[in-house]
């Protein structure tokens, strides 16, 4: 089985201090058939801080992602210049929030040297990312309520055309049960969830199986198997693969386990970017 990693962070996402060359070389000597780093550009935080009301200021962790998809991109693609011949890097970008932001989001779209595009969704419109949500204050049917808000963005968001794979859908669930012990049932939205589906496979979007769940404590991928083959069964064809790394050391991890959920969906091949086009390589 030849892996790929199609989700990574770096030094130029808030959240990592992953050095960007050994990132590479980590890469390099796993031997991915493909590896995109893909570093944070919040389109809600995409200017300076001056920029927005000081009333919205808590609910973005940091602001000018500009500055931060800029550095991102140059040393992603003075790294391609280094490893051509030699691996096959990739230029990506996990672009949050784009609903909030389009005009950000096509800034960001109508950058030549961007090969893939993930879209995510990490707080919903007036409300901070889920990882600062305290659910213990929050009624179950709070609770339902906001991620009815989450699938209904996710799937305002499928109708566009400002990305290419949508990022581990079901993120929303993450800290709700790793840190609050709350397993919310989130078939009552496997409707909005299908329809987003449907839109994907229409549009020519892609999914992504993100393996951070596996050794994070959730337990599962982001989607789990049961959506992976709502997907494909509801005729998706392009699916991709994240370790969602922020360190050296979890370049690729679980992506084997990812890879096998995949086949295990109906899948036998993934997928991942060049010049926002999929390529497609066998997985079984």
């Amino acid at each position: 089985m030849i892996l790929m990693d199609c989700h990574t962070h770096t030094q130029f996402s808030v959240d990592s201090e992953a050095d960007i060359e050994l990132c590479a070389r980590r890469a390099a000597e796993l031997g991915l058939a493909a590896y995109a780093i893909t570093d944070h550009c919040e389109c809600n935080g995409w200017h300076e801080k001056a920029h927005y009301p000081e009333e919205t200021w808590y609910l973005c962790e940091s602001f000018d992602y500009a500055k931060d998809f800029e550095n991102s991109v140059s040393a992603v693609t003075a790294l391609k210049e280094k490893y051509a011949g030699k691996m096959n890097l990739i230029c990506g970008v996990e672009l949050g929030q784009i609903l909030h932001d389009t005009e950000a989001a096509k800034t960001v779209n109508s950058d030549s040297r961007v090969d893939f595009i993930i879209g995510s969704v990490h707080q919903v419109a007036g409300e901070q990312d889920f990882y600062f949500i305290d659910y213990d204050k929050l009624s179950m049917n709070e609770i339902y309520d906001f991620l009815e808000r989450y699938f209904r963005e996710v799937y305002e968001m499928s109708r566009t055309d400002l990305f290419d794979v949508v990022g581990h859908l079901t993120y929303c669930l993450r800290y709700m049960k790793q840190r609050h012990g709350i397993d919310a049932d989130i078939s009552r939205f496997d409707d909005i969830i299908a329809e987003t589906f449907r839109s994907l496979a229409h549009n020519g979007k892609g999914i992504e199986i993100n393996t951070s769940g596996l050794r994070q404590g959730f337990g599962d991928c982001f989607p789990s198997l049961k959506y992976v083959k709502m997907f494909r069964d509801l005729g998706g064809e392009i699916i991709s693969f994240g370790s969602d790394s922020h360190t050296v050391e979890d370049i690729g991890a679980n992506i084997a386990d990812g890879m096998a959920l995949a086949a295990a969906a109906g899948f036998t091949r993934g997928a991942f970017f060049r010049k926002r086009k999929p390529c497609f390589t066998d997985i079984t």
